[in-house]
């Protein structure tokens, strides 16, 4: 789903003039504060990121390290985010646990990481209603070439089922995040 920067700006103005400012606080009011502003790496921060948790309805990543969250993003989602992934093409994000085990520097969205969806859970559960599973459900960055289209992607849920983040936060996940970490994924 591509968006123009003339289309973001047209639907900010409509939301801004058709949101309460009771409910414009109440979404204030809501904003993460429990998570530690982003600070500098340290050698712990990297060598301690034993898994990764998304909450789909919070649009949050979290890196933990044991129980603890070391870091949090906001994050997109597929277009049809509620509901876990039952076939190619259904445009949700999988939910379950999973392994990110390959990283691809080359993708068409910057840097990609790949999640190890589907599982043989999922094949059954696909096959029972004759569908295909899909698969290629990756972290991820922006599309190649809309760097400066950051601002119209924040906030939307635009993927075919994978989880986007900005291209900054993904620089720091690629870094702090090794192949073979677990990734929870939760409604």
């Amino acid at each position: 789903m591509l968006i123009t920067r003339a289309a973001s700006f047209a639907l900010v103005l409509f939301w801004l003039a058709m949101a309460p400012q009771a409910m414009a606080a109440e979404l204030l009011v809501k904003a993460d504060t429990r998570m530690p502003a982003k600070t500098a790496y340290t050698p712990v921060d990297i060598q301690g990121v034993s898994k990764v948790v998304v909450r789909k309805g919070e649009r949050r990543l979290y890196l933990m390290s044991g129980d603890q969250a070391v870091r949090s993003y906001r994050i997109s989602l597929g277009d049809n985010p509620e509901g876990h992934k039952l076939y190619e093409g259904d445009e949700r994000t999988p939910e379950g646990d999973y392994t990110l085990d390959w990283r691809n520097a080359q993708s068409d969205f910057y840097r990609s990481i790949h999640i190890s969806y589907p599982s043989e859970r999922d094949r059954e559960l696909a096959s029972a209603w004759g569908l295909d599973p899909g698969g290629s459900i990756m972290i991820h960055g922006l599309p190649n070439g809309k760097e400066d289209m950051a601002f119209a992607y924040r906030g939307l849920d635009w993927t075919d089922g994978c989880i986007a983040v900005t291209n900054e936060d993904m620089d720091e996940i690629w870094q702090l995040v090794s192949n073979g970490t677990p990734i929870s994924i939760h409604p």
